[in-house]
């Protein structure tokens, strides 16, 4: 049987809507460990900043969503992400990005140096700093960058994405004088 780009493209968003829940989960369970230090709740913001770029088949997701939004609505202001309203919510919440899924746990991923060594680097949102130091939390306690980054990259491959796209650029513009 042949496929056709229809059903590429079917097969994709079926793959990132897996990877979605899988995250989710995931966040949630770290989510319950790290309850007391998280301070993110609806309409903080801090990591919702401007020029965030997703991949195309995240990007193609939204569109396909929230297809009113994107051709009757404004962007945010410049200088925070595109998609909160005017108190600062996400209005894509449940279709949000695989980055905005993440954003405010404590991080960790391994890098190579020049010598050839690998370390692995933490982080944290620093509202979310409180608590037992970043660098001494077990590393199941916290989200290790690679495994689903690499799962989104298999799907936009299969999508036929291959390049990032900005989330302000999703916003339909319209032209001079029209209201």
């Amino acid at each position: 049987m042949v496929r056709t780009p229809a059903d590429n493209a079917r097969s994709a968003f079926d793959a990132l809507e897996r990877l979605y829940s899988d995250a989710d989960e995931a966040v949630r369970r770290l989510a319950a460990i790290h309850g007391a230090r998280l301070a993110c709740r609806p309409g903080c913001g801090q990591c919702c900043v401007d020029g965030m770029t997703v991949f195309a088949i995240e990007a193609a997701n939204i569109s396909r969503r929230h297809a009113p939004l994107l051709s009757g609505a404004e962007p945010h202001a410049a200088g925070a992400c595109a998609f909160l309203d005017e108190v600062g919510r996400c209005r894509i919440y449940d279709d949000r990005p695989y980055v905005c899924r993440t954003q405010g746990l404590p991080l960790r991923w391994t890098e190579e140096r020049g010598d050839g060594a690998v370390v692995e680097l933490r982080d944290i949102c620093p509202l979310n700093d409180g608590g037992i130091p970043v660098e001494e939390l077990p590393s199941g306690e916290c989200w290790t960058i690679g495994p689903f980054e690499e799962r989104l990259a298999l799907a936009d491959i299969a999508f036929g994405g291959g390049r990032r796209v900005p989330l302000r650029s999703l916003f339909g513009t319209r032209k001079s004088g029209e209201e």
